[in-house]
């Protein structure tokens, strides 16, 4: 078991950084938050105690003025989160430069981790580092991986790379291959909050049939098994993460469009599914709980009742701010 006392966060102003985050913050441990240059999202930091934003693109980790700009703040650290990542949606998947960059800055973040004194680093990786597996097939530590745009080869790339110079280092490294989490501080691209905030204004989003068997995770539980992780996970270890369990989507927006107004259209049906779409994804945890005791605490009702009165007050004060208040009033 590692003590840990003090951490860095590399992309803490996301949905899984800033939740990682807050519970860093309620379990006392100094947080050093590096955060984008003049990022707005910064401000949803300001209330954790004991911990300090650090103005700093990926690009600087490498840099001298990376290591003095931490220690400065924050003195030895314990453990790393390297959750930062450039170009995650759309045609910046696939953009080759930008995606072998991320690589270069997950290296420059282990031998940051080292230089800080840390014990662990724990890297954020992705279902994409598997690319298509035959459906019914959980993602496990072992299951053998294709992917199948940048993005993936990327962050597969950077997990094994990061695992080796690690080792090098003699730094624990974790690596946790991130399935679908939605929550608070999610992105409007996805599913889950696009569809939460279609109907909060009243609208009807459209939907494929929903066939697709699919494992979510609420944001919470994410954070709290890469803290664990970080404890009591084996040195080298690959965790997928996801809940370990699957549902049909359509459950899922059910019940999203419940939380939301229970009389609202749902919109099942009404658009094609993608060329290529998945039709099974699930996480195999049983490694992660074995090595760690990490099992959900949230289940999705719980997590998406959550989600969506975070989502009306946001909404509620970025109408009353415009002058458009009765807009996220629905």
């Amino acid at each position: 078991m590692r003590e840990i006392k003090t951490a860095v966060i590399t992309g803490a102003t996301g949905m899984i950084g800033t939740a990682l985050a807050q519970l860093l913050s309620i379990e006392g441990i100094t947080v050093a938050a590096c955060v984008r240059p003049g990022s707005e999202k910064a401000a949803r930091l300001l209330d954790l105690d004991k911990l300090y934003t650090i103005d700093m693109d990926l690009e600087e980790l490498g840099k001298e003025e990376a290591f003095d700009k931490i220690f400065h703040m924050v003195g030895k650290v314990d453990a790393f989160f390297h959750l930062g990542w450039a170009g995650t949606f759309g045609e910046a998947r696939d953009d080759m430069f930008l995606q072998n960059q991320n690589i270069r800055c997950v290296l420059d973040a282990s031998k940051l981790a080292k230089r800080l004194g840390c014990q662990v680093f724990v890297g954020a990786g992705s279902q994409a580092e598997y690319g298509r597996v035959t459906d019914g097939v959980s993602l496990s530590t072992d299951t053998p991986t294709f992917p199948e745009n940048g993005y993936g080869i990327a962050k597969l790339a950077a997990g094994q790379m990061s695992r080796i110079l690690c080792r090098e280092l003699g730094i624990c490294h974790i690596w946790m291959r991130i399935l679908s989490i939605y929550g608070p501080w999610d992105t409007e691209k996805t599913m889950v909050m696009s569809a939460v905030d279609t109907w909060i204004r009243g609208g009807k989003p459209a939907f494929s049939k929903g066939e697709q068997l699919w494992d979510y995770l609420y944001v919470k539980d994410a954070a709290r098994a890469l803290y664990l992780a970080a404890v009591l996970g084996k040195d080298g270890s690959i965790y997928p993460l996801g809940s370990g369990q699957v549902r049909k989507l359509k459950s899922y927006i059910k019940q999203i469009r419940d939380a939301v107004e229970p009389s609202a259209e749902l919109g099942l049906g009404e658009i094609p599914y993608r060329p290529g779409q998945v039709m099974y994804l699930c996480a195999d945890i049983s490694e992660l709980t074995k090595d760690t005791g990490f099992r959900p605490d949230y289940t999705f009702e719980e997590g998406i009742k959550e989600t969506v009165a975070w989502r009306r007050t946001v909404m509620q004060a970025a109408a009353k701010a415009s002058g458009c208040e009765g807009a996220a009033q629905k």
